[in-house]
């Protein structure tokens, strides 16, 4: 892992996150944990989304900071490696193809079963098992082969070597002795884990909240708050009210409902950059949105500066692509204007012409489409109306549409969403799912069903390059394509903004995911929070 990998932080992303003065809110506390909203060693935050699964061998907690378990490595405040179940960074052999890591002695899991290498086997052979519905099992495509020497050491065979690898062991590790003999898809495990992180489930009442208790075997130490509380408020305006009303410490937020908080005394404001960014899927099923020149001419006619302006008052800046415009990674020159002149031409040309009601149409195909959001996402919603907006300008009708996951993933082939996505880790992080062909319906990877034969060899040439000129030249290439022919129009990246109460000494942010919910904000290290001397 070169020093360039273990910082490539994309940047700017999301929702803003609120965090108001613990100290000065009284409201109950959860599962009979004791304390509550203003205890003195308790937090409760209010997050958008809950969790599917709790477990890691389902793709929970895969981006590290799951407050239940640990990987081999984690992040520190910076986002570059350290260790955490591995005793150092790994040692790297074989040219790049072989990873191995030195376990820690004395780990136990909350249950106390000892930690040994022989959980960190059946946690990703059971995740690579075609029986796991395991949507992330793709980002381990790498390896070829994991194997305990002895219960302290476990050896990594990759197939090639993959620069990236060493991030991919953030990924938490499962006991085996919980999660073995049941169906890993549906048995107990998922709501009942078992692991060494500094906190124990104690209660998940669905749709409403997960409650946390002080994990007293704890190998890295007693956390210092005792209690932990996410509550999951999916609207935005409630979360807010919630907020305001002392039910909770803290909330994620919009900027612009974030902002209302601002002339709260007793409170200081944190930013933290992200890797989050929102675009728009162009199916390219789709005879509208699988259009090449319909697609460039909406990257020419939205008016991102205006997005980050109003949306997310000045809280992100405009993006091209997945990786932001300051990260060592974007390639310089991609960016595209805003230009409803020149969008309109390039329509005019190809033979979209205005109708009647002034939208485009061609060959009897009507220049309309429909674009999904999450319902009650305000952010989301704010970026459809807008995208709408600058595209019937154009001569685009794009018809938004509020739906749950479980309505929208169905129709994604035809039909445009509003996505939201980042992973700051790594490049190929977020280029190759969003990107490659093969990864087209996968889930919720390339949603646009984007299929670029320069692009997906270029992401494979990257992936499997562990120099860092190759794999530069390589997402310059694949950038430079996605320009010419965007298969999704990306709007901007989103700085979190978190306001917080005065009573917690040296509290600090990292670069985060687009996954902004238990293990994201100030709380990402909850577990070593102080009280103001």
């Amino acid at each position: 892992m070169t020093a360039r990998t273990v910082r490539t932080v994309a940047a700017s992303a999301t929702a803003a996150v609120v965090l108001a003065g613990a100290g000065a809110c009284s409201a109950p506390g959860g599962d009979g944990a004791g304390g509550g909203v203003g205890a003195e060693d308790a937090v409760t935050v209010g997050v958008a989304q809950e969790p599917e699964t709790l477990s890691p061998l389902l793709g929970y907690g895969k981006e590290g900071n799951s407050k239940i378990f640990d990987g081999l490595l984690t992040h520190d405040a910076d986002m570059k490696l350290k260790p955490a179940l591995a005793t150092g960074l790994p040692e790297v052999g074989d040219g790049g193809k072989t990873y191995t890591y030195t376990l820690r002695e004395g780990v136990k899991f909350s249950d106390g079963t000892p930690f040994t290498a022989d959980d960190v086997v059946f946690t990703y052979e059971t995740i690579l098992d075609k029986k796991t519905n395991n949507a992330s099992k793709s980002e381990l495509d790498a390896l070829d082969s994991v194997k305990a020497d002895g219960d302290h050491k476990v050896v990594f065979r990759l197939k090639y070597p993959y620069a990236a690898f060493a991030e991919r062991t953030v990924l938490p590790i499962a006991s085996k002795k919980a999660a073995s003999g049941q169906d890993v898809n549906s048995g107990p495990y998922n709501t009942k884990p078992v692991g060494t992180g500094p906190y124990v489930l104690t209660g998940w009442r669905k749709g409403e909240k997960l409650s946390f208790k002080a994990n007293p075997r704890y190998w890295g130490g007693a956390p210092k708050v005792k209690r932990f509380t996410v509550a999951v408020i999916e609207d935005d305006d409630v979360r807010a009210t919630r907020l305001r009303s002392g039910d909770l410490d803290g909330a994620i937020l919009p900027p612009n409902l974030a902002k209302s908080f601002k002339g709260d005394s007793g409170k200081r404001t944190l930013n933290a950059k992200t890797a989050d960014y929102r675009a728009v899927t162009l199916p390219t099923g789709n005879k509208v949105t699988g259009d090449t020149d319909i697609r460039r001419a909406l990257d020419l006619a939205v008016d991102r500066d205006a997005m980050v302006k109003s949306i997310l008052n000045g809280a992100g800046k405009p993006a091209y692509g997945p990786l932001p415009t300051d990260s060592p990674w974007f390639a310089k020159g991609t960016e595209r204007a805003h230009d409803l002149s020149a969008a309109k031409k390039l329509l005019d040309k190809a033979g979209w012409k205005p109708g009647e009601d002034g939208i485009r149409e061609k060959d009897g195909e009507r220049a309309a489409f429909t674009l999904w959001y999450f319902s009650g996402d305000k952010l989301r919603q704010d970026h459809a109306l807008a995208y709408a907006s600058d595209a019937k300008k154009a001569g685009i009708d794009v018809k938004v549409q509020a739906g749950s996951r479980e309505v929208i993933q169905p129709k994604l082939k035809h039909d445009a969403m509003l996505a939201g996505n980042g992973f700051p880790a790594d490049p190929d992080f977020d280029l190759y799912p969003t990107l490659h062909s093969s990864q087209a319906g996968d889930g919720w990877n390339n949603m646009a069903y984007y299929d670029n034969k320069t692009v997906d060899e270029a992401l494979d040439k990257a992936r499997r390059s562990r120099d860092e000129d190759t794999r530069a030249t390589a997402y310059d290439t694949v950038q430079k394509e996605l320009a010419k022919n965007p298969g999704y129009t990306f709007l901007d990246h989103i700085d979190h903004v978190y306001v917080v109460g005065d009573g917690w000494q040296n509290l600090t942010t990292q670069v985060e995911p687009h996954d902004h919910g238990l293990g994201a904000g100030p709380w990402w290290n909850v577990e070593d929070w102080q009280r103001e001397k």
